[in-house]
């Protein structure tokens, strides 16, 4: 909303300030942040007052039974702080702000369907498997289906481009399609199975967020992109000042959030969380940093994987002592605030390992 006002810096030059994209993300940062702080205190209370509350079920660590009765679906308020922001600095005219915003609020949906049918309808299990898949598959044929028809960089349009090596590229042709939908409902669920302990979730995310915030920075900026020699993406830089809403309102929640948690994070954001980060690796062509950027969430995910696999295998033998793998720790003796900070100390470096792949290749 506020870029608009750029649109009259002939008379006024002050306003020039509204079209620049840093501005405009650090301001996403800020916005996103405060209206946290100011609108969590009431949320918890909220909730709190509606019992909206966690119940650990009975194959969770057995430390967790303390967090009964602490209020959940907290998510809101990063889905609130989030949309808020980015409806105040993105460019709305931005297709690709229009399609990081359905991925957000489809994939909020089903969060929200999923964990009132836990907390208000007492279901335990949630909302059917199915449905929750359909929700995330319908949203992935979405947004891919819009790539499809209108590509980030048309002469890359089913190709990948191999970090850490120059202008190396693999052509997955009608492939491409059903490996950007894998991207999209994987984010989503690796991001879901994150988030089990005080802060973790929203944590990792900031730093997988900033990530793909520098490279849409650098992918639509034509001469960025060619001095890098990354793939020039039009348009790309706003999904900067979503990035940048998005660290805003993680930060803000994080805040209420930390161990110990005053409220949980729930289904309501786990969900979109991971889906707007797929979302962005597919619009700024660097799909294959993801599992770096990323690497947190793929290691939980893959913990889960591999215990069920093997559990599978030796006909109910366990690879951890519990998945995902952040439990297997807990139960190992390692404090939860220790593992916590251990995995943000993970995700910062795996920030900086993706980061690195601008200069080298």
């Amino acid at each position: 909303m506020f870029y608009y006002l750029s649109l009259f810096k002939d008379d006024i030059s002050f306003l020039n300030i509204f079209s620049y994209l840093t501005f405009r993300t650090g301001a996403a940062i800020v916005t996103a942040f405060l209206l946290s702080l100011l609108l969590g205190p009431a949320l918890v209370r909220k909730l709190r007052s509606y019992k909206i509350q966690q119940i650990e079920r009975e194959y969770g660590p057995a430390s967790h039974l303390s967090k009964n009765g602490t209020p959940t679906m907290g998510g809101l308020l990063i889905l609130v702080t989030l949309l808020v922001s980015v409806l105040l600095w993105a460019r709305l005219d931005s297709a690709y702000i229009g399609l990081m915003l359905f991925t957000t609020v489809s994939l909020a949906f089903a969060g929200i369907l999923d964990d009132y049918t836990k907390l208000v309808k007492k279901n335990p299990e949630g909302m059917s498997s199915r449905v929750k898949l359909a929700i995330q598959l319908f949203t992935a044929v979405v947004v891919v289906g819009y790539l499809a028809l209108n590509p980030p960089n048309g002469q890359y349009a089913t190709s990948l481009i191999i970090p850490y090596v120059s202008k190396a590229f693999v052509d997955l042709s009608v492939f491409y399609f059903a490996f950007s939908m894998l991207v999209i409902v994987g984010s989503s669920n690796a991001t879901n199975l994150t988030d089990g302990l005080d802060g973790l979730a929203s944590g990792c995310m900031v730093f997988a967020a900033a990530t793909y915030g520098v490279f849409a920075y650098v992918a639509g900026n034509v001469n960025f992109a060619e001095y890098l020699k990354i793939i020039y993406v039009p348009g790309a830089g706003e999904i900067t000042v979503f990035m940048g809403a998005l660290i805003g309102a993680c930060l803000g929640f994080l805040w209420f959030n930390a161990y110990p948690a005053s409220v949980f994070m729930g289904d309501t954001s786990s969900l979109f969380l991971g889906g707007v980060l797929g979302t962005a690796a597919l619009i700024v062509k660097q799909e294959l940093l993801l599992p770096i950027a990323g690497g947190i969430f793929v290691l939980e995910t893959l913990s889960v994987m591999l215990q069920m696999g093997y559990f599978k295998l030796t006909h109910g033998k366990r690879l951890f002592k519990m998945a995902p793998i952040h439990h297997h720790f807990e139960l190992s003796g390692v404090p939860e605030p220790k593992v916590i900070v251990r995995f943000w100390v993970m995700g910062a470096m795996l920030m900086l390992l993706a980061l690195a792949s601008l200069k080298i290749r």
